[in-house]
């Protein structure tokens, strides 16, 4: 299974949590491998049957992951097509940003009938990124080449805009009260569309060129922002409109993918190719670096589903290893492939990684060993799910 070559792998992650003070929390690896011509994922989904979902940028497909068998189905999405983000909406079925196709995608789950909504030809390029559905079934996208549109699959109206400061339209979420506000990476700000009259309202970050990139809302509506120049995750209160900032531990942090959930808050961070988990409450980051070099974590969505016995969040990552190909061995880490005396000259690790939280008994020692496939961790809130991804290639 971990032959020479150059190997393409998908991974499920579980991380076990603490619910009381007596609990110790477990991470454990899985890895599957991926078919040579879909592997690099992108940005990963869930749905709620516990399917994953996985953009192959790359190699303009959408990856269909079975987590109980690790059966891969490849579904080609057209000629030039290049798939950014992947989302599961209110219908259940993958919607993908193309930004090959320039174009809305939608693939059936269960026909895998694809079907394109096309931008107008006067926006024949937009680079589209990522996508959020409002409250009214519409889907919102952006475009880093200076856009923002929404599609109406119901009627099939697209209206694409201009966005305010030109260049630079990033990441996207909707607030549980319906608000949807964007993030622009060039343009270091964040924008609030008006979801009624479709106009976006710039929001100036205090901190300068922060390199606003992704942002996500917390149960009361405010806005986390991850900053990617300045390694800052900042929060601001529509209500009060307010802004506050944290930095991220570490010399030179870059903070890439935000996620709330439903108050703590979640951020990757490439210089110490870990995930950090932030309590507002404490003000205090905690890590959880990867076990794999250049990891890259580029997108944090919540999984509500079933995968197996307990309630999962997936993770997708790729990172480029070096000198080997690698794979789990005990203690939870990648190891060197037959250990250690099989080499490859470079080794392409892409995995989806499934985070799920439980719990051990009451009665189990706290000096108990952990199984071969697991590694005690500290942290994490009880029941828990996140589901994060991370690519090699693109945006």
């Amino acid at each position: 299974m971990w032959g020479v070559g150059r190997r393409i792998v998908l991974g499920l992650v579980f991380w076990l949590a603490l619910a009381a003070a007596a609990w110790a929390a477990e991470v454990s690896i899985q890895h599957f491998t991926l078919p040579p011509s879909g592997g690099r994922p992108h940005d990963v989904a869930v749905d709620t049957s516990g399917i994953v979902w996985y953009t192959a940028q790359k190699d303009g497909k959408l990856g269909r992951l079975d987590p109980k068998d690790g059966k891969i189905d490849l579904i080609p999405l057209g000629e030039g097509s290049a798939p950014h983000g992947v989302i599961v909406g209110p219908d259940g079925a993958p919607w993908i940003t193309d930004s090959g196709l320039n174009a809305i995608v939608r693939a059936d789950p269960a026909s895998r009938e694809v079907r394109a909504w096309k931008l107008p030809e006067e926006k024949w390029y937009t680079n589209l990124n990522t996508a959020s559905f409002d409250k009214r079934g519409r889907i919102w996208f952006t475009g880093q080449n200076g856009i923002y549109g929404r599609l109406d699959p119901k009627s099939g109206e697209m209206k694409v805009f201009d966005a305010p400061r030109g260049r630079g339209a990033y990441g996207i979420a909707t607030t549980p009260g319906g608000d949807v506000y964007y993030a622009s990476l060039a343009g270091n700000h964040i924008a609030r569309i008006d979801v009624d009259t479709d106009a976006a309202t710039v929001i100036e970050p205090p901190t300068k060129e922060q390199g606003a990139r992704r942002v996500w809302s917390d149960s009361k509506g405010n806005i986390w922002v991850s900053e990617w120049r300045s390694g800052q995750v900042s929060r601001y209160d529509p209500k009060a409109g307010a802004w506050k900032s944290w930095k991220a531990p570490g010399e030179k942090p870059q903070v890439y993918a935000v996620y709330v959930d439903p108050d703590v808050v979640w951020v990757s961070e490439w210089s110490a190719n870990a995930m950090l988990r932030f309590d507002p409450r404490t003000e205090q980051f905690q890590a959880f670096p990867s076990d794999k070099a250049k990891a890259n974590v580029r997108q944090i969505l919540d999984a509500k589903a079933k995968c197996g016995r307990r309630s999962r969040a997936r993770t997708g990552s790729s990172s480029i290893e070096r000198n080997e190909t690698r794979h789990l061995h005990s203690g939870g880490r990648l190891g060197d492939a037959s250990s250690g005396r099989t080499k490859a000259r470079r080794a392409c690790v892409s995995a989806v990684l499934c985070l799920s939280f439980g719990r051990r008994r009451r009665g189990q020692a706290h000096g108990a060993q952990p199984s071969r496939r697991d590694r005690t961790a500290r942290g994490g809130p009880a029941g828990f799910r996140v589901l994060f991804s991370d690519g090699e290639s693109g945006a």
